[in-house]
């Protein structure tokens, strides 16, 4: 990712640490060693390891042995680095305490993003809507757990496939509809998701004309990318989970979003190191 490894390695460089990229064919990790070994020699080795892969398992093995922090670059199922910049974007363009915003997440609601802004709204206690096909929703028991964790926040969970849901809401957002290792399901995701577009229509269903726009990015909103151009042909659409129009509006803060996973993971790697 762009702005994942960008973040981490100029925040290192920014506070004073040097950086090694191990990219995989750089490294011996679960082929000719153990994800645990491999673990046990970097934290020999380096004080952080940042790690963004496919298997939530695997950052957590690397975690359980490394002996130094591991920070979750974004896994199959949570992108938490990510939902800090979000919601530090949210302090800074929506003026309310978290626990009076309504916080609509549009499109594939059970992957890593739909996944990291329920839990991350629910400890904050903002009122989250999944806006979704019912076949998208969150796994159930991560659901019902962060249901739990709202009642204590003050908070609230709820899935929708109305339109009417996105009503009030201070945060629209949204992320591709193809997620990482689901390729081949373009088609499929195209037809479930087509209704759950991002688009002005979208915006002025919330009834809040300050209603702010999210993308984590890389974003499908024109024709200037190779898949964005792929898609084109294939499906004739000029834009997928957001239009053009809405993400090159007053109401995007997508690249203010960008740039605050910089400062977050500043944060981060400031608050853990050492530990």
């Amino acid at each position: 990712s762009t702005r994942t490894r960008c973040a981490f390695e100029v925040a290192a460089m920014d506070e004073g640490a040097g950086v090694t990229f191990l990219g995989s064919a750089d490294s011996q990790m679960n082929k000719k060693e153990s994800i645990e070994d491999t673990a046990r020699v970097l934290g020999r080795f380096y004080d952080g390891i940042e790690f963004r892969g496919f298997a939530q398992e695997t950052v957590e093995t690397l975690a359980r042995h490394a002996g130094v922090p591991v920070w979750n670059g974004l896994t199959d199922r949570y992108h938490p680095t990510q939902i800090l910049a979000d919601m530090m974007t949210v302090r800074e363009h929506v003026h309310k305490p978290f626990n009076r915003i309504k916080f609509v997440y549009a499109g594939d609601a059970r992957n890593n993003m739909g996944n990291s802004l329920m839990i991350g709204s629910a400890k904050l206690g903002i009122d989250f809507v999944a806006f979704a096909p019912r076949e998208l929703w969150p796994d159930e028991a991560l659901l019902a757990e962060m249901e739990e964790v709202a009642k204590e926040t003050g908070g609230s969970i709820l899935c929708s496939e109305d339109q009417e849901a996105v009503s009030g809401a201070d945060v629209l957002y949204t992320d591709v509809w193809v997620s990482m290792g689901e390729e081949a399901m373009f088609e499929e995701r195209i037809a479930l998701l087509k209704d759950y577009q991002v688009n002005m229509e979208l915006v002025e269903a919330t009834g809040n004309p300050d209603v702010i726009f999210l993308h984590c990015l890389p974003a499908f909103h024109d024709l200037h990318s190779e898949i964005g151009r792929e898609i084109h042909e294939k499906y004739g659409l000029t834009a997928m989970e957001c239009t053009d129009e809405v993400f090159r509006s007053r109401h995007s803060r997508v690249f203010d979003q960008a740039e605050n996973r910089l400062h977050t993971i500043k944060a981060v790697m400031a608050a853990t190191i050492g530990r």
